[in-house]
Parts: C-alpha cells; sequence; structure tokens
C-alpha cells in the first residue's frame, strides 16, 4: 500500500462540503485477473480469466458478495433504501430508475458518490456544481443513478473511514449485489451489474477504491480525487493545515478516532504520531490504483489545493504504464478557488458524459475526445495525444538570505476570481500569495510566441545552511512561482521543504506542484522561497536561513500540443 498520513477530523457543514463536491483486478483470485487492450474492439486476458469487453459491458465472475442482499424500504421516501451492509452497519441508499427502464428494459446504472461528509445527492431536478455529475444529467443519458450515504454521514452508521477498501469498499460491493437484484438495473451476467461511477473529491476515490476491488465496475470517472493521503496533505512529511482547520471545524458526521487525533496533533504542531501515521498508511486507493484494469477519466484541477494535479498525474501513470483505455482532464476548480479565466464551464461534463457514452453503453461512435486536456491561465482549452513530456526547460538559479519569521508570508491572496466563485468565501484565507518576506529569483521565459507552457513539475535544488531556535515544530521553507503579470501564484500552488537548521551546509532538492501556465511574450515568473504560508501548519520560527545557491528548472513544452 501506499502511504497516506494525514485527513481531517470531522465533516464539512453542508453548505461548505457541497462546493467540495466540485469542487481491476477483482479479488476473488488469479483466475478472475484481466487485462484490457487499449483498443476500442479488442479483448485480452490474462491470468486465464474471462474475457473482457472494453466499453460492452462484460460478463465478470466476481459474483454477489452477499448471499442474502438485505435493504428496507424508508417509510414516507420512495427512494431511499436501508442497506445491511456486510459487518452489519445500516447504508442509507438513494435508487433513481431512469424513465422507462424495466425488466423487458434494463438501463445501465450510475453510482454517484458525495463529497466528504455529505449525503448522496436527492435532487431530481437540480443542477450540479462546476462540471460534477447531476442525476438529472444522468437520467437524460439514459441511465439509472443510484446515490448513497457513505458510512458515518447522513443517515448512515458507522465511522467514516476515508474511502477505505475494508470498509467502504466493501460497502460498495454489497451495493453492486442490490444494483444486480433491481428489474430496472441492465446486467452482464448474475450478479452482475452494468455499472459506471462518477462523483469528485471523497465521491472520486471511492471510484478508484471500489474499481480496484471488484470487477463489475464498468468505468470510472474520478474527479478531483486523491492518490495518497500522504502526498495529497501530508506533503513533504508537512501538514496542510489550510485545509485541515476547514475540513476540522464543519460539519458533523461520525469519523474514525484516528482521523480526530491526526488533525489535532496535525495543526497544533505540524506532526503526527506514529500511531495514527500507521493508520492512515494502510488506507489507499494508493496502490490498489495497479489493480484498476477498467476504462477510467481522470479529472483533476489546476488550483486544487488539497488534491494537486500530482495525485491525478500519479494515478494516471498507472494506467497508462498497463495500457488501460484512460484520458485526463485538467480544469481550473477543484479544491481551489479559480482567479484566472476558467473558460468553458460545461467542458468536464461534456467529457464526461461522452466518456460513460462510449464505455458504458458500448457505442464506438462516439468521440471521447484527446487523451489529455488542460486550460491555461487564460482560459483557452489545450489537448494532446497523451500527458506530454517536457521538450525544453526554463533554468535559473540565485541566492539570498531568509529571515524565519511569520511577518510577510506568502498570502493570503487578495486577488478576486476573474468570475464569480462559490469557493473564494471558504478558501481565501488559506490560498496562497506573493509574499514579502521571500528570496525572489527571476525566472525570465524569454519571447516566446505564446504557444509554449510551463507543464508539470518543476525542480528546486536549494544548498542552504542556517540556526533556529530549540522546539517541537519542525523546519519548513516554502517554494512558490509568482506570476507577476498578475501578482498572483501560479495555479495557488505551494510546496513545503525539509530543511536542517543545525548551522551546517545541506542540500535538498524537491519536485514542486505541477503548474499548466501558457508562457505569453514578456511575461515574468518570480520564484518566491518563503518562510510561511497560510496553506500549511506553521513551522519553527526564528533564527535565519542562508540559501547560497538556489537551482530551479522548469518544464517546458512547444510541440504536440493543439488549440481546442
Amino acid at each position: 500500500m501506499a502511504r497516506p498520513a494525514l485527513t481531517v477530523r470531522r465533516s464539512l457543514g453542508t453548505v461548505a462540503a457541497s462546493l467540495l463536491m466540485l469542487t481491476a483486478a477483482c479479488s476473488s483470485g488469479a483466475s478472475s485477473n484481466r487485462a484490457v487492450s487499449n483498443a476500442d474492439s479488442s479483448t485480452t486476458t490474462a491470468g486465464g480469466g474471462t474475457a473482457k469487453q472494453v466499453g460492452a459491458g462484460h460478463t465478470c465472475d466476481q459474483g454477489p458478495t452477499s448471499k442474502d442482499v438485505k435493504a428496507a424500504p424508508v417509510p414516507g421516501v420512495a427512494t431511499d433504501r436501508t442497506l445491511t451492509s456486510f459487518d452489519g452497519t445500516k447504508i442509507r441508499l438513494h435508487w433513481f430508475p431512469v424513465d422507462g427502464a424495466s425488466k423487458d428494459e434494463p438501463a445501465p446504472t450510475v453510482l454517484m458518490g458525495p463529497g466528504w461528509s455529505l449525503a448522496g445527492d436527492t435532487a431530481v431536478d437540480g443542477g450540479a456544481l462546476f462540471g460534477a455529475m447531476s442525476i438529472k444529467a444522468l437520467h437524460q443519458a439514459g441511465y439509472n443513478v443510484l446515490t448513497w450515504d457513505p458510512r458515518g454521514f447522513g443517515q448512515s452508521e458507522g465511522n467514516a473511514e476515508i474511502d477505505n477498501s475494508a470498509f467502504e469498499g466493501h460497502d460498495g460491493q454489497v451495493m453492486l449485489d442490490w444494483v444486480a437484484e433491481q428489474p430496472e438495473a441492465l446486467t452482464d451476467g448474475p450478479g452482475d451489474p452494468r455499472v459506471g461511477m462518477v462523483g469528485f473529491s471523497y465521491g472520486g476515490a471511492i471510484q478508484l477504491v471500489l474499481a480496484a476491488i471488484d470487477c463489475r465496475v464498468d468505468v470510472i470517472v474520478p474527479g478531483i480525487a486523491w492518490h495518497s493521503i500522504e502526498t495529497a496533505l501530508f506533503k513533504n512529511r508537512t501538514v496542510k493545515s489550510g485545509w485541515a482547520s476547514i475540513l476540522s471545524n464543519t460539519g458533523g458526521g461520525h469519523v474514525d478516532p484516528h482521523i480526530t487525533s491526526a488533525s489535532k496533533t496535525g495543526i497544533t504542531t505540524g506532526l503526527l504520531s506514529k500511531e495514527d501515521e500507521a493508520w492512515f498508511v494502510a488506507r489507499g486507493p494508493g496502490d490498489l490504483v495497479d489493480e484498476i484494469t477498467v476504462p477510467t477519466l481522470i479529472v483533476q484541477g489546476t488550483v486544487d489545493g488539497l488534491f494537486t494535479l500530482a495525485e491525478g498525474t500519479t494515478n494516471y501513470a498507472s494506467f497508462r504504464r498497463r495500457d488501460i483505455p484512460t484520458a485526463m482532464i485538467w480544469f481550473c476548480g477543484g479544491h481551489g478557488t479559480c482567479l484566472t479565466d476558467p473558460g468553458d464551464p460545461d467542458r468536464v461534463s461534456q467529457v464526461e458524459q461522452a466518456w460513460l457514452k462510449r464505455y458504458l453503453t458500448g457505442d464506438t461512435a462516439v468521440d471521447t475526445g484527446p487523451r489529455f486536456e488542460f486550460v491555461d491561465q487564460d482560459g483557452t482549452s489545450w489537448t494532446a495525444p497523451d500527458l506530454p513530456k517536457a521538450d525544453g526547460s526554463i533554468e535559473v538559479t540565485g541566492s539570498g538570505s531568509l529571515a524565519l519569521k511569520a511577518e510577510g508570508a506568502a498570502g493570503p491572496s487578495t486577488v478576486k476570481p476573474a468570475q464569480p466563485d462559490l469557493l473564494s468565501g471558504l478558501v481565501n484565507g488559506i490560498t496562497p500569495g506573493p509574499a514579502t518576506n521571500s528570496v525572489d529569483v527571476s525566472v525570465d521565459p524569454g519571447q516566446f510566441s505564446g504557444t509554449e507552457f510551463a507543464l508539470g513539475a518543476p525542480s528546486l535544488s536549494l544548498t542552504y545552511s542556517g540556526t533556529s531556535p530549540a522546539g517541537d515544530k519542525p523546519t519548513r521553507v516554502f517554494a512558490q512561482l509568482v506570476d507577476e503579470s498578475g501578482k498572483l501564484v501560479v495555479g495557488n500552488q505551494v510546496t513545503p521543504i525539509q530543511v536542517v537548521l543545525d548551522g551546517q551546509t545541506h542540500t535538498v532538492k524537491v519536485d514542486l506542484e505541477p503548474i499548466a501556465q501558457k508562457l505569453t511574450p514578456g511575461e515574468k515568473l518570480t520564484l518566491q522561497v518563503v518562510a510561511v504560508t497560510p496553506a500549511y501548519a506553521t513551522p519553527r520560527l526564528g533564527g535565519q536561513i542562508t540559501l547560497s545557491q538556489i537551482h530551479l528548472t522548469v518544464p517546458t513544452v512547444s510541440k504536440g500540443i493543439t488549440k481546442r
């Protein structure tokens, strides 16, 4: 398993969590393992399993995981059932068959998971935020819809275990058992419903988990999900306290005590106990992503401060390495506020719908678009046949000394969103901004034509020495790129860097958070190394760090990218 390490204590309140929504090999043994060709009509097998037809449903020999599925109607709520899960926990379901679906004419089903702390969506006539799917849109496309209250939230029992395969994952398996029994649901075999999954954030990660442990899932569209809680919320062993505080101080629900403990110590000290860290290490998706063999569309946000582009690219790399049908789209959104032009607000939902139609209904005439698409800071969408590799770079060097003090911190940003942004009020206080206490290095992209991009993760090397007073908090500095034309941090991204302040000379090398920035003629960027940012826990302050050598490499791409 990968090493997730930190999450949050309590759930988001209804309003805040609604905003945050936008924002496999089978487990039954080697005989069930299967690989899928990337060709539309190809069928291949691995381990002697039954062949799986890409995008047309498949017969899965997993079979029901619960021999006696129990789901009692909820009095007065025609859409609701109370499902008894594998361990006796009661899970509230919300079932919305599409008009016209019947035993004689069954329809495919889409499972739509909610964001952290939320109950399942029940708004049949409502829209959805920021490109997330809605029940209405899925009905219009011809799908049954199942939503649910994850354990610990809404009307479901139990404690939230952060989309753990042993808990929320098994809950999902029992839900698949239940769907297979519904007369309106199309099946590919006994106990095996034709199923796709959508959902953002917490509802994105559960897709990765369930598809990894149960081969009955046919296609997934995880939005602004994560790979590892460790890399997402404990980047370079530094607590992302800005988001931890937001998630901790709003809402309700029932969560595992380790979540409460980790949140308390993480926010106050920036550290985790070994016990709490070990608990998170055992949770996914993490390495479970390597077990997914179904078509997967990854949706990630360029300004997402919680689950950054790095989480999506890690997942994407697994699918591409194993030749799984996959694509990825980056939009200006996610767990963050878009301070630049967001571009087409309907683009994400258009791609999601095309992906479902192609791989859930098996319609090979559907054009799902390029494998990779992203939006730049001007709201223009660009495409490429794959996630591009750098064909150039910008390299700069510098030096300087930084006082380790709270004054002059990197934010919060004072830039207002280019368009009305419902998340801005929630995240303004933790969005990075240009610092006044910093070591600055000018990054001059040169006179480009406007079709070159800083795309991917810049790499940074620091040779340094310094001292700080004794204390319990860790010693850290942070790095960010500032767009001087807009006086904002590129992608709202800041990266923590572990430093040893013992008076000796050390060198540290880190990858910064990935960015997607068009390099316009005459544009000026500035690397800032800073002492404090509202996005992360405040490190030990006092003393000074001298950066005798700073070396930054920004990967650039100029070939193979086309305006959409």
